[in-house]
Order: C-alpha cells, then sequence, then structure tokens
C-alpha cells in the first residue's frame, strides 16, 4: 500500500469483512424477462469503501463507479486505455510547448441533466471547489490555477510543467458539475470551503451532472440506485437502471452464478474457477502493485540496509512462486509502473530468481544469520490476495537463501503507522496508482513519500533524483516514456523496493451482460454496457 490517498481510505473501509444484508442477498433480477428479451435492470455486486457520493469528495473504488456515471470529466479513456486522454466534455485540449498551460475548448452540445448547457464557468466552480473543499482528491490540482476566457474555453495554468495534468482529468472526482444547481444547495468553491460547504448532505441523495446516470437512492452501507438521464446528450444507456449492492465476495459468487445479480466486481482468482457456462469471466491486471522493501536507513537495521542484502532479498525472491499466488490475470511487475501506464518496463525486463548470486551477495553482506521481522497488514484483502499468504511465500523463498524472517503481522491500524514512519526493516504492502501516469511514482525516490518510509532520504542517489527531475517536466510522450523506464531500471538495480506483482480484477457477469470493458480508473463503465 502506499498507502495512496485512495487505498488509505479503502484499507480503512474494509478492514474488517463487509456483511451483507439478507434484504440484498434475497433479491432476484434476471438477466432476461420472459419473453427473451433484455431486462432494462442490471444489478451490480461489490464490497462497498464508499462514503460519499459529492463530486468533490469523492476517491475510493466504488464512489469512483458511482460518480463516474454521474458526472463527466473533461477528458475520459477510451475503454480500458488509460495511457491516452481522449476529449469528452472537452472536444479538443492543446498543451502549451513548455507543459504550464493546458487549454480546453468545450463541446457546445454537452448539457446536464436538467438540460441547461454546460459552460466553462462549471468547470471553475467544479475545479475550485474540489481544490478548497479539501477532500482526498484535492491533490490532483495542486498547483494548478483555472480560469474561463469564454463560456467554451477553460485554462488550466501549473506553475511548473504538469505533463500529467490531462493523464488527471478523467479522474470521477474531477467530474463537472452544474454550478448553479450546486450553488442553490450550499456549495461553495472558494477558499475556506473546507468549513463553509454545505452541499455533501445534498450530493447523497441527489445528483447534478452530466452523465448518463442520476442518482435515485444512495446508502454507504447497503445499495445505491442510479436511473438512467432522460435527458443525456451523448448515446442513451441500455440499462434504465443499475443497481449496485454491498455484498461479500462469496456471497457475490453464489448470486451471479444464479443471475440474482449480472455482475459481480469483487472474486478472487480462485473463486472465479469452473463458473460454469451462464457466465463470462473477464480477467484484467490492476494498476495495483504488491511490493517488498528493505529499509535503507542504518539506524533501524544496519542489515537491510546493506546492499548486498538487497541484492540477496531481490535475487533470492521465488517469483514464480509468488505468481502462483496472484493467480490468473495477475502479471509480475517488471518495475513499479503498472503495465497499463506511460513508461512502463515490457514484461521481459522482470527480475528472475538467480538462488547463486542471491547466496553470494548475502554472504558478502557480513549477514549473520539473525531474525528480520517482516511487517505487513493482517486484516486486508486486495482481489482476493491474502497478505499472510503472500507474506508465508516470501518468507519461504528467502529462508532458501539462507535469510531469516520473522513474520510480523498487525492489524492495518496498527501497521500502517509503523510503516508511515519507516521504522518498518522489511514491509511488504502494495501500492495502487492515485492517477494512471507513471509521475505518481516519482513518490518511491529518496526523499518521497515511500521512498522515506523505506528509510531512503533526499540525497542517498543523486543520479536517481536527477532522472526523476527530468521524468517529471518532460512534456514529450516518447521522451517521458524513455526517462521513466531508465528510472525504474536503475531503481531495481540500486533501491530498496522490489516489485512482486500487478493482482489480477475478476469481473464476472451474467451472459446477458456485453461490452465490459475493465478501467483502472473507474473499474466499470454502467453507461456503456449492453
Amino acid at each position: 500500500m502506499n498507502l495512496t490517498r485512495r487505498r488509505a481510505i479503502q484499507l480503512a473501509l474494509t478492514a474488517g469483512a463487509l456483511l451483507a444484508t439478507e434484504a440484498a442477498c434475497g433479491k432476484t433480477n434476471k438477466g432476461t424477462d420472459s419473453g427473451g428479451t433484455k431486462n432494462t435492470t442490471l444489478v451490480v455486486e461489490n464490497s462497498f469503501d464508499l462514503t460519499t457520493a459529492d463530486p468533490g469528495r469523492v476517491y475510493e473504488v466504488t464512489g469512483g463507479m458511482v460518480a463516474h456515471a454521474m458526472y463527466e470529466p473533461l477528458l475520459t479513456f477510451a475503454g480500458g486505455d488509460v495511457s491516452k486522454p481522449v476529449p469528452l466534455l472537452a472536444k479538443s485540449f492543446e498543451a502549451s510547448a513548455d507543459g504550464k498551460v493546458l487549454t480546453l475548448k468545450l463541446d457546445e452540445t454537452a448539457k446536464f441533466s436538467d438540460g441547461s448547457a454546460v459552460t466553462a464557468d462549471d468547470v471553475v466552480f467544479s475545479f475550485n471547489r474540489v481544490k478548497n473543499v479539501k477532500g482526498n482528491p484535492s491533490f490532483l490540482l495542486d498547483g494548478v490555477t483555472v480560469t474561463a476566457p469564454d463560456a467554451q474555453t477553460v485554462v488550466l495554468t501549473s506553475a511548473k510543467a504538469n505533463p500529467a495534468l490531462p493523464y488527471l482529468l478523467p479522474t470521477p472526482a474531477l467530474g463537472i458539475v452544474n454550478s448553479k444547481v450546486a450553488k442553490a444547495q450550499g456549495a461553495v468553491d472558494a477558499e475556506g470551503a473546507d468549513k463553509s460547504d454545505k452541499a455533501e448532505t445534498w450530493f447523497n441523495a441527489n445528483s447534478a451532472g452530466s452523465g448518463p446516470y442520476t442518482l435515485q437512492s444512495f446508502s454507504t452501507t447497503t445499495e445505491v440506485v442510479l436511473v438512467a438521464n432522460d435527458k443525456y446528450w451523448g448515446t442513451k444507456p441500455v440499462y434504465t437502471k443499475i443497481v449496485l449492492r454491498n455484498v461479500t465476495n462469496s456471497v457475490q459468487k453464489l448470486d451471479v452464478v444464479k443471475d440474482a445479480s449480472q455482475l459481480a466486481l469483487d472474486l478472487s482468482p480462485d473463486q472465479a474457477k469452473d463458473l460454469g457456462a451462464a457466465v463470462t469471466v473477464d480477467r484484467a491486471s490492476t494498476t495495483t502493485t504488491f511490493f517488498l522493501f528493505t529499509n535503507m536507513n542504518p539506524a533501524i537495521s544496519p542489515v537491510t540496509s546493506n546492499p548486498k542484502f538487497q541484492e540477496a532479498v531481490r535475487y533470492g525472491l521465488d517469483y514464480a512462486g509468488i505468481m502462483s499466488l496472484a493467480g490468473e490475470g495477475a502479471v509480475q511487475a517488471p518495475g513499479l509502473v503498472p503495465d497499463k501506464l506511460l513508461g512502463a518496463l515490457a514484461a521481459g525486463d522482470s527480475l528472475k530468481r538467480d538462488l547463486d548470486r542471491a547466496k553470494a551477495a548475502l554472504a558478502a553482506s557480513g549477514y549473520s544469520g539473525q531474525e528480520i521481522p517482516m511487517e505487513y497488514p493482517s486484516d486486508i484483502t486486495k482481489n482476493g490476495i491474502d497478505f499472510g499468504v503472500l507474506a508465508q511465500k516470501v518468507q519461504a523463498g528467502l529462508t532458501e537463501v539462507g535469510i531469516k524472517v520473522k513474520l510480523a503481522p498487525a492489524p492495518v491500524a496498527t501497521a500502517l503507522p509503523n510503516y508511515r514512519d519507516g521504522k518498518e526493516k522489511l514491509g511488504l504492502w502494495l501500492w495502487g496508482a492515485d492517477y494512471p501516469d507513471p509521475s505518481d511514482y516519482l513518490a518511491f525516490l529518496p526523499g518521497g513519500l515511500v521512498g522515506l518510509r523505506a528509510g531512503w532520504k533526499a540525497g542517498s542517489s543523486p543520479d536517481l533524483t536527477t532522472i526523476g527531475d527530468q521524468a517529471a517536466i518532460e512534456t514529450d510522450s516518447g521522451k517521458r516514456a524513455a526517462l521513466y523506464q531508465d528510472l525504474q531500471r536503475k531503481l531495481n538495480e540500486v533501491g530498496p523496493f522490489m516489485p512482486l506483482f500487478q493482482s489480477a480484477q475478476i469481473s464476472v457477469m451474467a451472459k446477458s451482460v456485453s461490452n465490459f470493458v475493465y478501467n483502472a480508473v473507474w473499474t466499470v463503465d454502467f453507461g456503456a454496457l449492453k
């Protein structure tokens, strides 16, 4: 875990098992009616990590699905391809040569659900509100000023080159709200909105966006109901109602097989095996990367901070065994940047186990057989991966090298502060992308957010810092990709991080459902389903 802002929220919400209500389990909704035509209601089941339906505050996976259906952003991604932003509310966009100014022209035909036009003033209000309510997504617009020269033009100006900005704009939290409606319900976009904005309660019962759906009902614990926007300016959705229910993955498996639901989003790789011909199983790698790290701070551990000990760990891990746990659809991570993002390394760059090299490095490190505690959260799973089982596999692999690893599990509420404070000698965590751009992974450099958690202080690796600084401001996509690839190769040589794998998103759907494509930013586009 990064923990990224999004993953930190998810773990806080899902540390304990979610309980399905008897009412939810008892409902049925067949994918076709008695005449053989498609039912216009789609039942989707998910283990909620839901806190709000307010687009200015939403930043969880379930919330992202809901917000994406109601609030359209300026730019989007086509299908599951998050490597290239494309227009949505904006019909065109252009970055300045220095990467500091992004100019977007709005589509004149875009309409909100009340039929009023989407204007540049709505964009200014929406973005300033996100910044000033200071919710979880506010960091997305750090250092960005938004202006509207005219009703159809939006200009985003950054203090320094910001080539990642087009990749941030499709985030559901940056969906555009109808400013007139929002203001009438107490929404505020000015400085101090974190105290003066009163609109969240209204947004949890209503909606004011331009998306294919509007909000009918909302509960953070049971279900969310969306209904088709009859004034939608785009292609009308096939399903007139989406019922998103909060149930555990074991119940999801039962329901989707018997067609009591049509889409299940939280099955583990094992649960998705042998489900029968009545359903379709989609497996896709996520942008969630599991990784191991060794602490670089000699004051925390003179053993783990030794470069030769780190080499022994890096080449001693049983990558093949670890991948067998990750399951079908997961991929070994050749670097920290996931395979869906610009700058990812090729699969052929993945590290391979070399026991002879690992043992030689361990001998050269001076390691004398002392136990090294490995900390990890004991009460969470992600995409069906149990940290405890994964930790045992890591321990077994390093034991073969001659490293004594002591498993040190703790509830996330206990483990997380120790991790954030940089006190773990060995740590097993995950990082989920805050947004689909490699700049999010600069946090792993010396002095960065995650670098410091691994005891890697600023200035420890000037070469890496130089490459990172260049990558952060490079505007040419080809050069950006090359810089991030170079950065990861060097991290794999001298850094304290050992990328393990990207977990798999398992989505199971009834045969009546088609056109499903997993997207790493909003999981599923309800409006695109058929």
